[in-house]
C-alpha cells in the first residue's frame, strides 16, 4: 500500500524649493574578520574552549532561532503542504522572526499569482476553495486535506473526467491489465488532460482496499483486483497466460499509472513529478542561479541598486531597484501598441547557501506604436522591498526578455545588511530619486517604491562608483532616516543639527549650504526622515555630491552620507 505524505516556500517629505502605491507595470524614467586562537593544549584541558564544529555551529544557531508555531505552522503544514516546494519550505524554516515569515508567505503567494498587477490573487483563492472541497468530499478518518485526493486536487485541480467505481464489484478488465473478469475493491481513475512538468493524458488510480472510504493513490493496477491474490478466485488473467499485461508486483508498488508509456521507469517518473509540488512561474529562470546555466544569446543588460531602512532592532527593509533600458526590449506589436514584456527572478542567500528571500514578477511596457522611437532612450525600474536580517548575502537576479527567449541578463553581488546598534548614531542609505511624492493615507506603507507614507523611485546607476544620472530639466529628490538620537532627559526633545552641503565635483565650489535642526522635523522622537526636493535647472552640466551631515547635540556623535550625481542637458 502506497501513501502519499511529501512536504513539499516614514517619511516625511519637506521641500526646500517645493517639493500612490503603483501598478506592478514598470515605471518610466526619462534619459575582518578576526578570530581568537587557542592552544591544543589549552584546548585539551578546557573543552568549553575547544573550536566548534560547523556542524555543531549550525545546531546552535538552529536552537537560537525562535520555534515555529501558531498560525505560521498552520501555514505551512497546512495551507500550503502540497504546493510548497523542498527549497521554499527549507527556506521558510531557516527564518527567525515573523516579519521575515510574514513577508515569505507573502512573496510565496505573489510568485504564483496568475496576474501579479491585481491586488487579487486568484491562484490564492483557488487553493483555499480546493482545500474546502476537499474536506468536504474526501474526508475518510481524517479531513480530506490530508488524503491521497486531496493531495491531488489541491495540488493539480479538478481533473478533466473521472472514472469512478464506488462499489467495485464485477470488472472487465483491460487488455493492458491482463483482460479477463474479476472483483474488484471501490477505486477512482482521475484523468488530466495536461499536468504542467508531468505530461499529457495523465490517469491517476485510487483504490478503497479497506472499503472504508479511504482511498489511496497506487502505481499498480492490480491493487484494486480484490481476487488477484485468492487462488482460483474467478476468471484471472496472470501474465504469464496474457503477455499483454503489464509486470507488477504483489506489493502493490509496480507501476500503475496509465496514459502513455508502459516502461516501469516512464510510471516510476511520472509518480514522483505527481507527488512534487507544482512548478513556480519561471523555472526556466532558475537554472541560471542554481547551475549557472551558460547564457546562449545576446546578454540583456540591467542595473541594480540596493538601499537599507531599519524597520526594527532586528530586521531592515531592503528595497531592490532593477532599471533596464527601453532600448533593450524587445516589443511586439498590435493595434497601434508596441508590448514589451520581462520576466524577473531574484534570490537573496546567505553565505551558507540559506535561501532567505526570493522573488518574481513581471514587468510590462506598452507604448504607442508611432512613439515608440521616442521612448526607447528612456529607462523602466522595478522595485522589490525585502525584510532581512543584519548579516552578509548575496542577490542572485536573472531577467528574461518573453519575445526574445534567448535575451537573458543575470547579476550576482554580496552585499552587508547594517546592524542598527540602539547607542549609535546611524542612518538609512542616501537615497536619490527623480520622483518623491507623500501617499495617501490608505497606500502608507503598501506598494511599489513605496516606503512608509512616502513614494520614492530611486535612480540607479551601472556601476555603485559610478554617478547617477539626471536632465536639468528633472529635480533631485533625495531622502534619508537618522534613527538613535538621544533625548535631552529635561527637554524630552532631540537636540542634532542636520547639514546639507551640495558641492561641484569639477570646481570643487559649494553651490548650495544650509542647516537645520531634528527638533524641527520631529522634536520628541529619536528617529527622523530627511525627504527634500532641488530643482537641477539652475546648475550647468557636469558632476557633483549632495553630503548630509548630522551632529547629536546630547550624544556627541557624528555621522555623514554622501552620493554623488551628474546632471546632463
Amino acid at each position: 500500500m502506497s501513501r502519499i505524505r511529501c512536504t513539499i516556500a516614514f517619511a516625511l517629505t519637506i521641500a526646500f524649493w517645493g517639493c500612490p502605491a503603483t501598478r506592478a507595470r514598470a515605471q518610466a524614467v526619462q534619459p575582518q574578520d578576526a578570530s581568537l586562537a587557542t592552544s591544543d593544549n589549552t584546548a585539551q584541558a578546557n573543552p568549553l574552549k575547544r573550536k566548534l564544529s560547523d556542524k555543531e555551529i549550525r545546531e546552535q544557531q538552529k536552537e537560537l532561532r525562535q520555534e515555529l508555531k501558531g498560525p505560521y505552522k498552520k501555514w505551512l503544514d497546512q495551507d500550503v503542504r502540497w504546493i510548497i516546494t523542498d527549497q521554499e519550505r527549507k527556506a521558510f524554516l531557516g527564518l527567525s522572526n515573523d516579519e521575515e515569515r510574514d513577508a515569505f508567505i507573502e512573496q510565496f503567494w505573489r510568485r504564483r499569482n496568475p496576474d501579479p498587477e491585481s491586488p487579487d490573487n486568484s491562484y490564492r483563492e483557488e487553493v483555499y476553495r480546493r482545500i474546502a472541497y476537499a474536506n468536504e468530499h474526501f474526508g475518510a478518518g481524517e479531513p480530506g486535506w490530508m488524503t491521497d485526493r486531496g493531495h491531488m486536487y489541491i495540488a493539480w485541480g479538478p481533473p478533466a473526467s473521472i472514472d469512478s467505481h464506488p462499489a467495485g464489484g464485477p470488472y472487465n478488465r483491460p487488455q493492458d491489465q491482463g483482460g479477463g473478469m474479476t472483483e474488484t475493491f471501490p477505486f477512482e481513475v482521475w484523468n488530466y488532460h495536461h499536468l504542467d512538468g508531468v505530461g499529457d493524458n495523465i490517469d491517476i488510480e485510487f483504490v478503497d482496499t479497506c472499503q472504508c472510504g479511504d482511498y489511496h493513490m497506487t502505481m499498480n493496477p492490480e491493487e484494486k483486483d480484490a481476487l488477484a491474490h485468492v487462488p482460483g478466485a474467478g476468471n484471472l488473467a496472470s501474465p504469464q497466460q496474457n503477455p499483454n499485461k503489464s509486470q507488477t508486483g504483489a506489493d502493490g508498488k509496480g507501476p500503475g499509472l496509465t496514459g502513455g508509456n508502459d516502461d516501469e521507469f516512464s510510471k516510476i517518473q511520472q509518480y514522483a513529478e505527481l507527488e512534487a509540488a507544482p512548478l513556480i512561474k519561471f523555472k526556466d529562470l532558475d537554472e541560471f542561479i542554481t547551475s549557472h546555466k551558460v547564457l546562449t544569446g545576446p546578454f540583456f543588460p540591467f542595473d541594480v541598486r540596493t538601499d537599507f531602512v531599519k524597520i526594527t532592532d532586528d530586521t531592515v527593509l531592503v528595497p531592490i531597484t532593477l532599471q533596464i533600458r527601453n532600448r533593450d526590449i524587445t516589443y511586439n506589436t498590435k493595434d497601434g501598441v508596441s508590448h514589451g514584456v520581462v520576466n524577473i527572478l531574484g534570490r537573496v542567500s546567505t553565505i551558507t547557501g540559506r535561501i532567505a528571500q526570493t522573488f518574481e514578477d513581471t514587468v510590462e511596457v506598452d507604448e504607442p506604436s508611432e512613439l515608440l522611437p521616442k521612448t526607447l532612450n528612456s529607462k523602466s525600474v522595478y522595485w522589490k522591498a525585502l525584510p532581512l536580517r543584519p548579516g552578509r548575502y548575496r542577490l542572485d537576479v536573472v531577467i528574461k526578455d518573453v519575445n526574445n527567449p534567448d535575451h537573458i541578463g543575470t547579476y550576482a553581488r554580496s552585499f552587508v545588511v547594517p546592524e542598527y546598534d540602539d547607542d549609535k548614531l546611524a542612518a538609512s542609505s542616501l537615497i536619490l530619486a527623480d520622483k518623491m511624492q507623500e501617499v495617501p493615507s490608505k497606500d502608507i506603507g503598501t506598494g511599489e517604491f513605496v516606503i512608509g507614507n512616502t513614494f520614492i523611485r530611486p535612480r540607479v546607476s551601472a556601476t555603485i562608483t559610478q554617478p547617477v544620472s539626471f536632465n536639468r530639466g528633472q529635480s533631485l529628490d533625495f531622502w534619508m532616516q537618522v534613527y538613535n538620537l538621544k533625548i535631552n532627559p529635561k527637554t524630552k526633545q532631540n537636540e542634532a543639527t542636520v547639514h546639507y552641503l551640495v558641492t561641484n565635483l569639477g570646481t570643487h565650489k559649494t553651490l548650495f549650504e544650509t542647516t537645520e535642526t531634528a527638533s524641527r522635523l520631529n522634536p520628541n522622537s529619536d528617529q527622523v526622515t530627511l525627504a527634500k526636493s532641488m530643482p537641477l535647472a539652475g546648475l550647468q552640466p557636469g558632476d557633483y555630491e549632495l553630503t548630509i551631515s548630522v551632529n547629536d547635540g546630547v550624544s556627541k556623535q557624528q555621522l555623514a552620507q554622501s552620493a554623488p550625481f551628474e546632471v546632463t542637458q
